[in-house]
């Protein structure tokens, strides 16, 4: 384990004297702050009528309407002859209020009526016949049951219903984070569920997790690095390159639209602010329920939702910076303003944000290279998030939205990586040289349109339909090509570029049971363009300048222009066989088709090489059980197929005078994953252990620079999770991953193991938190990444032997009353000196960058 020179007992005067200012604050903030109690919500109740005689006649519920209502909802059944209905005492069970009506039939022409989310806050609204003269009406909240009154009418019965009320940490209440928030999720079945009831992994990270993390960083790749079991450790760059789910590739998705292109520029968790986000939700394990790329996993980013009330406004403002280097150099600063409401049937959210972010520094005061690990950085940048959302309900059961969310991330520095380190002997530490000159700077731009059509009950079915654009760039540091022939010897930048427009049509449809089977199926479609540019530069001019001036001498075509359209068709089938046993299973079929322009390659530029047409499919299958032993536990298990479709433009770039595009084989990379599971949800723990195994015949692996082995590969691994609250004021818990995974490179059958990039070391990552005083929440979390080095001394492109290091972090919240909230955090606690995984198995010293140092962050929140 690397160790920091000061210890671990920390002296440095400017900790001590920002923890004195929190300790302060603290002291005079309950002072000033006014006390914010959760207000205990009652509902009144008739006194329930008698029930009649069996012998008299039921009467009879010919409709029920669902109405939106500022409070929530109003649940209205009408009787053909204008009969009162008669109402029994309602109960309350976890999440659920229930009353039945006796002497009751239903006499709808669907049969039983079922709205699924209905209203933020409800989960479910069902009006069900449990027997012969009796009908039941039943209200599911998310976290709690839903406060309902019933009002007797001349023309059947009405019930009020309104969402648990959210309550605020008081004296005597405090929300854990280790407590599941959101307890509903749509990304492992594409349709809402209750996570407990899905046959898999799944992590969600909801609103109040995300703010906290921010409070670190605003990079969506550190922030889930330091919550998501199987997730590989945060790679500290704005590249998602190295940082594997379960050894694989992730699906990065935005309210179901991709965020990967053909040309895997591996800056997926770079594309959106995290201003902008709600929740996140992450399918550990191969998954195709989407399509392309989910061979590690899913992890789909769900925007913003509009706030109930009327109006609803909220400002930000921060300052951060390393700090022992608290000057001009090191300073970021954020602005973030946010408004949403609801009138009528009309909803809408709108944020804009602004980051700045400075230079970075290690433990030992020295500037981190902007292009940390040669895969691309955000130090020295301006972020820019712009997002809107606008929503209309066109009556009770019809929804359509429009969401757009433009994100531009771009470095403006004049430093760059000192190459002189590659000819040093030993291993030497990445630096930086001052004065670079390059004209069109790194960064990040990613445009989306997404435009969403919802019928909860069409013909019986609730269907659900998608259209979306997105505009991507991304433009990457320069790279010296010099010694590689394979890249015509050149200096050069690129860039990706690409457009893709699609859409998602997908009908759930119940089919016995009352909808306890329910079958969800549908098409999903896009078309993409997608071309990887490259600026060579002057060879002469760089090598004078000692690696700083980077002088244009022309445009080139690296990866050539690319059309990828792809159809997927789908059907899943979910079935609730009992109260304690789910069925889970589908099938989804993907053809793809490729079209290639005529191209020339950077190493042989005046050889054209004909272009062609490509056409791949697959057929994937996935089946899981869950098995509830108990309320509070149950055991899971599936098996699943991912696929990804092959880098052919990867390929590409390398192509040889003579290469015939058609002779490729694309076929794509097919994974086979077996999981078990088994989960425990009581009210002060909450705990889950899962093991899996994973495997495919033709991996993708890559390898420096540019070219990708396709060879069987299988990886394995455990992961634990535990959350524990020992007082309403205290929680605490953690998670554990250890994985491994192997490659038959001459498919042979001796495997050997894959490198540090696809598997990481045991990863450990615990927190604690407490609600110290009213109104003052403080958070510590520790991540300790430990020791791989299965590759003896190699020092080969990611098998370079990989050290342990441990990183605290702390983070505290006080509320100031109406004034506002101040949130303060601060990352490398204890300012250890250490190398992030893919910076110690970069082949070169010049990608050899160590971790930042401590850095502090001081933001203050008010809502309007």
């Amino acid at each position: 384990m690397m160790v920091c020179e000061r210890g671990v007992i920390v002296s440095n005067l400017q900790l001590l004297s920002v923890l004195s200012l929190v300790g302060a604050i603290a002291t005079f903030a309950p002072a000033i702050a006014q006390a914010q109690l959760a207000s205990v919500s009652t509902y009144t109740q008739n006194a329930p009528q008698e029930q009649r005689s069996g012998a008299e006649k039921a009467i009879e519920v010919t409709g029920v309407r669902l109405n939106s209502t500022p409070q929530g909802l109003e649940l209205i059944l009408e009787t053909a002859g204008g009969q009162q209905l008669p109402v029994a005492t309602p109960t309350v069970d976890d999440n659920s209020w229930i009353t039945d009506l006796p002497q009751t039939r239903l006499a709808l022409p669907e049969g039983d009526y079922r709205a699924e989310n209905p209203a933020q806050g409800i989960s479910l609204v069902t009006v069900t016949q449990i027997d012969a003269n009796r009908v039941r009406v039943q209200l599911v909240g998310e976290t709690a049951a839903p406060i309902a009154e019933v009002v007797p009418s001349q023309n059947g019965l009405v019930v009020t219903v309104a969402p648990a009320t959210a309550q605020t940490p008081t004296e005597t209440e405090t929300i854990t984070e280790g407590e599941p928030a959101q307890e509903i999720t749509v990304t492992a079945t594409r349709t809402a569920e209750e996570p407990q009831d899905v046959p898999r992994s799944v992590t969600i990270i909801n609103r109040e997790q995300i703010e906290q993390q921010t409070r670190l960083s605003q990079n969506v790749g550190e922030i889930l690095g330091k919550l998501v079991p199987g997730l590989a450790v945060p790679t500290q760059s704005s590249s998602n390159f190295g940082q594997t789910l379960r050894g694989r590739n992730i699906q990065v998705l935005i309210d179901g639209i991709p965020q990967s292109t053909s040309r895997n520029a591996q800056r997926d968790l770079r594309t959106i602010d995290p201003s902008a986000i709600e929740r996140i939700e992450v399918v550990r394990g191969p998954s195709a329920i989407y399509g392309d790329g989910g061979t590690g996993g899913v992890i789909n980013i769900i925007t913003r939702t509009p706030s109930e009330e009327r109006l609803a406004s909220q400002t930000q403002i921060g300052i951060s910076g390393a700090l022992g280097n608290l000057s001009g150099d090191s300073l970021g600063y954020n602005l973030q303003h946010a408004i949403s409401g609801t009138e009528d049937n009309l909803d809408f959210a709108i944020s804009g944000s602004l980051t700045t972010t400075g230079g970075f520094f290690d433990a030992e005061g020295d500037r981190i290279p902007p292009d940390p690990n040669a895969q691309g950085g955000f130090s020295d940048a301006e972020t820019l998030n712009f997002f809107g959302k606008l929503g209309v309900n066109l009556d009770e059961q019809q929804r359509l939205q429009l969401t757009f969310n433009h994100f531009d991330d771009s470095q403006d520095t004049d430093f760059t990586t000192d190459p002189s380190v590659n000819l040093l002997p030993g291993r030497q530490k990445a630096r930086t040289l001052e004065g670079l000159n390059l004209d069109e700077l790194p960064g990040t731009r990613n445009t989306l349109l997404n435009l969403q059509y919802s019928h909860e009950n069409l013909l019986g079915s609730n269907v659900q339909a998608q259209l979306y654009y997105r505009d991507y760039l991304t433009e990457f540091f320069p790279f010296d090509g010099r010694n590689f022939s394979n890249l015509g010897n050149q200096i050069y930048q690129s860039r990706v570029e690409s457009e893709r427009f699609g859409g998602r049509l997908q009908i759930e449809t119940p089919l016995f049971n009352k909808g306890a089977a329910r079958l969800l199926w549908g098409v999903d479609y896009f078309n993409e363009d997608t071309v990887q540019p490259v600026t060579t530069f002057d060879r002469a001019a760089f090598a004078a300048s000692g690696g700083l001036d980077f002088l244009p001498t022309g445009e080139r075509t690296w990866t050539p222009p690319l059309e990828l359209n792809s159809l997927g068709l789908f059907a899943q089938l979910t079935w609730d066989v009992s109260d304690s046993f789910i069925v889970n299973g589908g099938v989804r079929y993907e053809n793809a088709d490729v079209s290639v322009d005529d191209f020339t390659t950077l190493a042989n530029p005046d050889t054209v090489i004909p272009g062609g047409d490509l056409n791949f499919d697959a057929t994937l299958f996935n089946i899981g059980t869950v098995l509830f032993l108990t309320e509070e536990i149950n055991v899971f298990a599936n098996f699943a197929q991912g696929f990804s479709l092959a880098d052919i433009g990867l390929v590409l770039r390398n192509a040889q005078p003579g290469f015939d595009v058609e002779s490729l084989n694309p076929e794509p990379q097919q994974v086979d994953s077996y999981e078990i599971g088994v989960r425990g949800q009581w009210e002060t723990i909450q705990g889950s252990l899962s093991a899996f195994y994973n495997e495919s015949e033709l991996g993708t692996t890559f390898t420096a620079p540019g070219t990708i082995l396709r060879a069987p590969e299988r990886i394995y691994g455990v992961e634990a999770a535990v959350d524990v609250q020992p007082s309403d004021r205290t929680s605490l818990g953690g998670s554990v991953t250890l994985q491994g995974g192997e490659i038959d490179l001459a498919d042979d059958g001796e495997y050997t193991a894959l490198d540090g990039f696809r598997i990481p070391p045991l990863k450990v990552v615990a927190y604690v938190e407490n609600e110290t005083s009213p109104g003052w929440r403080n958070r510590l979390q520790a991540l300790f990444s430990g020791d791989r080095d299965v590759f003896g001394d190699s020092v080969a492109f990611g098998r370079r032997e990989v050290e342990s290091y441990l990183t605290v972090d702390y983070i505290s919240s006080i509320q100031l009353g109406d004034a506002g909230t101040l949130q303060i955090g601060v990352e490398n606690l204890f300012d250890n000196q250490y190398f992030p995984i893919v910076s110690q198995i970069q082949a070169n010293d010049s990608a050899y960058s160590a971790a930042r140092g401590r850095t502090v962050s001081i933001k203050y929140s008010i809502d309007w």
